[in-house]
């Protein structure tokens, strides 16, 4: 389902940076995202997506008016790039949650920079 996605679909989609102890249900990722990050939790299809230390799996808290829809996915072969460095609540755009869902990263790895001298 989330690799097929339209991600326009979504009204908001959001990533928790870092590691999330998948065993965590409904209430315990919907508490995360209400008191750690103080984020607007009951907006219709708005996706929240976790992952813990295996980047092999993931789990997405998606709000459809409702109640929750609460979805696991494992990779056999490979992993997302996801990024461990902060334990922030990011916003993705559409275009992200594709290279996302293709295993590709959705932070650029190739910056800008200015070279202090010439060689």
């Amino acid at each position: 389902m989330l690799k097929d996605a339209d991600p326009n679909y979504f009204s908001g989609i959001y990533i928790v940076c870092g590691y999330t102890d998948l065993r965590y249900g409904i209430d315990s990722l919907a508490a995360i995202i209400e008191r750690k990050y103080k984020a607007k939790l009951f907006v219709p299809n708005t996706l929240f997506l976790f992952c813990g230390r295996s980047a092999s799996r993931i789990k997405g808290l998606l709000w459809e008016g409702d109640g929750f829809l609460l979805l696991y996915k494992r990779v056999e072969s490979g992993h997302f790039s996801w990024p461990r460095n902060s334990d922030e609540l990011r916003s993705m755009t559409p275009e992200q949650f594709r290279w996302l869902m293709q295993g590709f990263a959705i932070d650029p790895v190739i910056h800008d920079i200015t070279p202090s001298h010439s060689s």
